[in-house]
């Protein structure tokens, strides 16, 4: 997808923006004290919004380098390809429901685009939630956790999910009409 009918050096400069948008959402965030890498935050309002304005490849590619970098610098490391790999899937479900055959940005906005984008960002945002759940019960088995305690660290963690989800979808969706329009 050419998101900007540019070259890809246009693209890949649009890229790297958004990936630095994503990093500063992520470190726009609350901290839980109950289990140290959930947050409350704006990191999934940029990955979603990277989806939506660069489409599939180039949006994927944004939220998962800003959201690596994001835990290079928290201390992350362990983690740091795992959340590049699952904000990736994010905004490349989002963008690919979005762009479908690439024409999301071309022509005029149309009413029936309107629900094609909401359901993208709603399905990238389950995407990741799914994946991020995943994650965290099978560290939380391996890491050898009593029932009790994974069922409290994972009921957090789904609400602080499903929290960030609406978030995202809420913000990012108007955002992408105001930007697009920006850009058109």
């Amino acid at each position: 997808y050419n998101v900007t009918g540019k070259s890809a050096t246009v693209n890949l400069a649009f890229t790297g923006m958004l990936a630095a948008l994503v990093l500063a959402g992520h470190f726009l965030s609350i901290t839980l004290p109950i289990s140290g890498k959930a947050m409350f935050g704006f990191g999934n309002v940029f990955c979603i919004f990277a989806g939506l304005i660069l489409g599939p490849i180039y949006g994927g590619l944004a939220a998962g380098l800003g959201a690596f970098l994001f835990d290079i610098f928290k201390g992350w490391a362990d983690t740091c390809v795992l959340t590049f790999v699952t904000k990736f899937v994010m905004a490349f479900v989002c963008g690919l429901i979005a762009w479908g055959h690439g024409k999301l940005l071309n022509g005029n906005v149309q009413k029936k685009q309107i629900p094609r984008v909401i359901i993208a960002a709603v399905v990238g945002s389950l995407c990741y939630s799914v994946l991020y759940l995943t994650h965290g019960f099978i560290e939380g088995v391996l890491l050898g956790n009593a029932a009790e305690a994974l069922n409290t660290i994972m009921t957090v963690k789904l609400g602080v999910t499903i929290t960030n989800g609406i978030i995202a979808d809420v913000i990012a969706v108007p955002l992408f009409y105001v930007i697009r329009a920006a850009l058109k």
